[in-house]
């Protein structure tokens, strides 16, 4: 079958199958695109229930433009922008949380850095203290020879 020919209404319709066809995952979760500030790398999002909720309004816009292709209602050109815009505001997140994730694996990776350096200082130090607690240990040997 041929993808994305004969107009706007299969265009739509490869949209709707591709949107579909992820089902079986939970689709991912866009902010409400009534929200006037879009999603920064400064503005994480807070909690699991904002996620839940993100994911129950995608949905919900899913399944009405769903009902509405299906039945005679001409609102799937607006419910297909709401969807749309929904999509795009998704990206946009999984954009600044791809962002949000190399900064915090540089971050770690410095973090990994100081550990190692640390481990590094904590083994020279069991070196000098072992090498001193032999210098003691011969020094008091030599006072009991004598």
């Amino acid at each position: 079958m041929m993808r994305g020919v004969g107009g706007p209404l299969l265009c739509i319709g490869d949209l709707l199958s591709d949107v579909g066809e992820s089902d079986a995952s939970p689709p991912p979760p866009p902010p409400p695109p009534q929200q006037q500030h879009e999603p920064s790398s400064s503005s994480p999002i807070s909690s699991s229930t904002e996620s839940l909720d993100l994911t129950k309004l995608f949905q919900e816009n899913y399944e009405q433009l769903n009902e509405a292709l299906v039945g005679t209602d001409h609102s799937w050109a607006a419910l297909t922008l709401k969807l749309c815009s929904a999509l795009d505001t998704a990206n946009k997140l999984v954009q600044s949380t791809n962002s949000n994730v190399m900064s915090l694996s540089e971050k770690v990776g410095e973090l990994e850095g100081v550990v190692k350096r640390a481990d590094s200082a904590i083994a020279a130090a069991r070196v000098v203290h072992g090498s001193l607690n032999k210098t003691e240990g011969k020094l008091i040997g030599n006072e009991n020879v004598k």
